[in-house]
């Protein structure tokens, strides 16, 4: 039988002593006390929520963050990070089109050599041919880009160039990697990549261009064969 040590009331049981503890002698309680009463009596007069109410709550806090965060970031299908659907563009199928065109503004550098030719990106026929790539004001070695999910191989289709990781296609004439005499590269910033899948990212200032990505297509024929 339980003996109050503040009041020397006596009780028959445990439980019965720690809810007088937390009636009659909340303020008076030490830390050790206060921890029995708790959880004696499932509750604290004096450190606010019960802990089962507050697990609750964080659960359901935890879970409305989630479903935001599906919302937002991957319920639609033009969100930053995700591309549009397959489009034919200039006569060649592209697997992605870039998404929010206009929203951005971003530079970078251009090199693309064929059989010896550096193409000349500064002609008219290849300025202002499409909103989210292309040549403007009469430059050529700087590729203005305009959307997010913006690939390599949609940006090369708005010039008429089809390209894949080991073929070139223009002005009539398909180059293979694969071919004896043929040595073809399509790299970003030096790496060989898959045009279909790498985006392009570059600097807000054209006068910076040298640090966007570089564009790195050449079409190398040996006479020889080797």
């Amino acid at each position: 039988m339980p003996d109050c040590e503040y009041c020397s009331s006596s009780f028959d049981d445990e439980k019965s002593y720690y809810a007088h503890l937390g009636e009659e002698h909340a303020d008076e309680l030490g830390p050790i006390d206060r921890r029995r009463v708790e959880q004696h009596t499932g509750g604290s007069d004096d450190e606010g929520l019960p802990t089962g109410p507050l697990i609750l709550f964080g659960v359901i806090a935890f879970a409305l963050v989630v479903v935001a965060y599906v919302i937002v970031f991957m319920g639609s299908g033009s969100s930053v990070g995700e591309a549009g659907p397959p489009a034919t563009i200039n006569g060649i199928n592209v697997s992605k089109t870039p998404v929010n065109v206009g929203e951005s503004d971003f530079h970078g550098r251009i090199n693309v050599t064929i059989a010896g030719e550096q193409l000349d990106f500064s002609q008219q026929r290849f300025q202002l041919q499409d909103q989210a790539f292309h040549f403007e004001n009469g430059g050529g070695s700087v590729w203005h880009g305009h959307g997010d999910a913006l690939t390599l191989q949609y940006a090369m289709a708005t010039l008429g160039i089809n390209v894949t990781d080991s073929t070139v296609a223009y002005d009539g004439t398909t180059y293979r990697d694969s071919d004896s005499e043929t040595t073809v590269r399509v790299q970003l910033n030096g790496d060989n990549i898959d045009p279909s899948n790498a985006t392009l990212d570059g600097v807000r200032s054209i006068s910076n261009a040298d640090s966007g990505d570089f564009i790195h297509i050449v079409v190398v024929q040996n006479e020889s064969g080797s």
